[in-house]
């Protein structure tokens, strides 16, 4: 859904949808590196993804966790005490949670919330606004710059078909 959702709102970014034919994003989570399950890096893909694509960087004092849906809704996760603990032993300052988990904070011992700013969001556009090192400037796009982005010899057609 990462893909999808910043291939969608690529223009709104900042980001040429033209350059999805050009450029391929390999992301890997090898089955050894850090303990993973669930779906919660979703935030943070879409995150990595238009960082890498914009050339904005991403702060470093800042930690993500939620599910994106294909809309750009943050949707709930669950191991919220493990992930604020590892934040805060990591030397984050700054973590973003879906809203929906503000209700588990209560369960979060005080001396984990009282050492990280937890800041609970919504939507993509939020985290995007808040661990960018700067704003995105959105672009507009039209129907006639993607037909002027084609390679030569194609018209919205299969690469190398050709038209007379």
């Amino acid at each position: 859904a990462a893909m999808s959702f910043v291939k969608a709102r690529a223009p709104t970014y900042g980001i040429k949808p033209s350059l999805f034919a050009r450029k391929d994003i390999h992301i890997h989570l090898p089955e050894g590196a850090v303990p993973k399950d669930g779906p919660s890096a979703g935030i943070g893909l879409v995150t990595s993804i238009v960082s890498t694509l914009t050339g904005v960087p991403v702060r470093r004092d800042v930690a993500m966790t939620g599910e994106v849906t294909l809309r750009g809704r943050v949707l709930p996760i669950g191991g919220l005490k493990e992930k604020l603990l590892a934040a805060l032993r990591g030397g984050i300052s700054t973590v973003l949670i879906p809203e929906e988990n503000r209700k588990d904070l209560t369960e979060i011992p005080a001396n984990i919330r009282d050492g990280l700013d937890i800041i609970p969001i919504r939507h993509v556009d939020e985290a995007l606004r808040l661990a960018l090192t700067e704003a995105l400037t959105p672009i507009v796009w039209s129907e006639a710059d993607e037909l002027a982005a084609l390679p030569p010899g194609t018209l919205g057609g299969v690469a190398g078909e050709v038209h007379h």
